[in-house]
């Protein structure tokens, strides 16, 4: 049994005055000692939060005793360290960037993909007439991804808009979409259906949920998720490992982000490659001023970098984010 708990959530539902909530729920997320990341905006939630059991107890209960809350639904991982090390609470125009000139043109809580509890997910994603369809960025579905799924080439969520046209082939078909907690498919979906595409659905709670109540079956490699744990075992009945190595081929599901900061690359790496290359991605990342060390695991957290004396008046400090 795990020593701490991470929660992943998501919950589209308006929030007036959502930039002075992010301040106040910054607050009280720090008053239960929790660590995180959240996304704030006019139309809910996104986040993940991580601490002891009985201070994500707390807050859980707090979330669903706020009407506008009530219907949230956490995935609860026991984990023996903290997934973060610093609470961050932030307002944005969107809890997942469209890519629309004007977000307000789909409302997940108005039209979306049907439903899919993970077991109906895995009796049809198999049928003649069905498509299943990624929705995550290269990254995420490099390392892991269904048998068969149709993937895109996108870099972020925002570019999904430009990409359906090339999903045409698939009208007539049922699409069932999946991502790695449920929050890019509702936005997926709805962009599906306002194209003229019919049978929309999504798998409900996502990748993390279906390794939950399903077993993971049929889900090849593992899940990246965005903390300290970077990629998570979801198939506990057929597992595999689909990645490679960026820099020798081998076959590994490691996941890190480039040492250099500038380059900040996602890329599976074995420990071999990346003993070697000290955490880059390539020889000359390694030959940056600014260089993160390398502790084995890819994981950066934000610190500030040295700035002379005499700049800081002249421009912003810049900081490097995972």
């Amino acid at each position: 049994m795990g020593k701490y708990n991470t929660l992943l959530y998501y919950c589209y539902s308006p929030i007036e005055d959502a930039a002075q909530f992010a301040v106040d729920h910054l607050n009280f997320c720090k008053s239960l000692d929790l660590v995180g990341r959240i996304i704030v905006a006019d139309e809910g939630l996104n986040g993940t939060v991580s601490g002891s059991p009985e201070s994500c107890k707390a807050y859980m209960e707090a979330v669903h005793a706020d009407p506008r809350f009530a219907k949230t639904e956490f995935k609860i991982d026991e984990v023996e360290e903290l997934s973060f090390i610093k609470m961050h609470c932030r307002y944005k125009p969107e809890i997942v960037h469209s890519g629309l000139r004007n977000p307000k043109d789909i409302d997940p809580n108005r039209q979306t993909g049907v439903h899919l509890e993970p077991q109906d997910f895995m009796q049809m994603k198999d049928q003649d007439d069905v498509v299943v369809l990624d929705v995550r960025s290269n990254y995420e579905h490099s390392v892991g991804r269904f048998k068969n799924a149709v993937t895109l080439d996108m870099e972020n969520f925002r570019e999904f808009p430009e990409k359906i046209k090339e999903l045409e082939q698939y009208k007539g078909k049922k699409i069932l979409t999946y991502c790695t907690g449920g929050i890019k498919c509702e936005k997926a979906s709805a962009l599906l259906l306002k194209e003229g595409f019919e049978d929309v659905y999504q798998l409900h709670g996502g990748i993390i949920k279906y390794g939950k109540e399903a077993g993971g079956k049929d889900f090849d490699g593992q899940c990246y998720v965005f903390d300290s744990r970077v990629t998570v075992d979801v198939n506990s009945v057929n597992p595999s490992v689909v990645s490679t190595c960026r820099n020798c081929g081998t076959t590994t599901s490691k996941m890190i982000n480039c040492a250099n900061p500038d380059c900040n690359e996602h890329f599976t790496q074995c420990d071999a490659c990346g003993e070697k290359l000290e955490g880059c991605c390539s020889p000359v990342c390694m030959t940056h001023p600014r260089k993160r060390e390398y502790d084995g695991t890819g994981y950066y957290v934000k610190v500030p970098q040295p700035v002379n004396a005499d700049k800081i008046s002249k421009r912003k400090h810049k900081q490097f984010v995972k």
